[in-house]
């Protein structure tokens, strides 16, 4: 069986709450993970609220990565969904990664349009 992508979705617990609330070190963070992952950045939209917190999306041609955060709880939620197997999505985990110092995390990888068959 072939997929069309993978998502992951990734959980970042204990993070620095000063980098959870930085959004120019946010973007710039997933943007590297983005070109070291062979990814092609499309576009871009980051708004930090008031009064603390990002939420951004990087519109990929492979599909999209997106991350919301709560510096109040230490939190940050990270996706990255990818079409085509020349990608490598974990690049970007371990950007923000660097980035949030998480003291812990969890990663849930879907395999999406499987052809061929049902993911189970």
């Amino acid at each position: 069986m072939k997929e069309l992508g993978r998502h992951f979705i990734f959980e970042l617990f204990g993070c620095d709450p000063k980098a959870l609330d930085d959004i120019r070190g946010i973007e710039a963070a997933m943007e590297r993970g983005a070109v070291e992952s062979g990814l092609t950045i499309c576009g871009r939209v980051f708004h930090r609220f008031s009064p603390q917190g990002v939420t951004g999306v990087l519109v990929i041609a492979e599909s999209h990565i997106s991350i919301h955060t709560w510096p109040e709880l230490g939190y940050a939620a990270l996706d990255v969904f990818t079409c085509g197997a020349k990608t490598d999505p974990m690049r970007v985990f371990e950007k923000i990664a660097e980035l949030l110092r998480p003291s812990s995390n969890s990663v849930v990888e879907m395999k999406r349009g499987v052809i061929g068959g049902s993911q189970q």
